[in-house]
């Protein structure tokens, strides 16, 4: 994939490094803080939009807050690697609402999965009732979150 980045002005890295820490922050106070005007820091705003820099804007929810107090990564793999069975298992994994980022990795495992619940008999259910029953899984190995130092969906832009 090719990147946009180094096509970018530092007025389009600091839009995109503001909204990173501050989604909600409205266009006139965007402009105030890059020293454009409204109408062309919200033109730029659209035209990284449009270039798909910005996927989506959305709201960052406390997970304790809402009852999620279990985050564990999940390593999977897969029995075989046929086309049709890695389609079946990745379409099942990615209709889990517990599963919030699900990735193809190197190494022993195949995949790694981030997954939310809100406490470790959720947990238990879930790899009992979800994961253990789907053809094709033949190894999964859970590592339990005891304590969260950073979490954050900023890019660094810098670098």
């Amino acid at each position: 994939m090719l990147s946009l980045i180094q096509d970018l002005d530092k007025a389009d890295i600091a839009i995109l490094k503001i909204l990173q820490e501050q989604g909600r922050v409205s266009n006139v106070d965007l402009a105030e803080h890059i020293h454009l005007s409204p109408p062309a820091t919200l033109a730029r705003l659209k035209r990284l939009e449009k270039q798909g820099l910005i996927s989506r804007f959305t709201a960052v929810l406390d997970r304790h807050k809402t009852g999620h107090d279990t985050l564990c990564y999940i390593q999977l793999t897969l029995a075989l690697h046929q086309h049709q069975q890695i389609r079946d298992v990745l379409e099942s994994i990615i209709e889990m609402p517990e599963v919030l980022e699900c990735h193809n990795v190197t190494g022993e495992y195949d995949y790694l999965l981030k997954v939310v619940l809100r406490n470790t008999q959720a947990l238990e259910s879930f790899i009992s009732e979800k994961l253990i029953p789907m053809p094709g899984i033949a190894k999964i190995h859970t590592s339990l979150v005891l304590k969260e130092y950073k979490s954050s969906t900023a890019l660094d832009l810098e670098s």
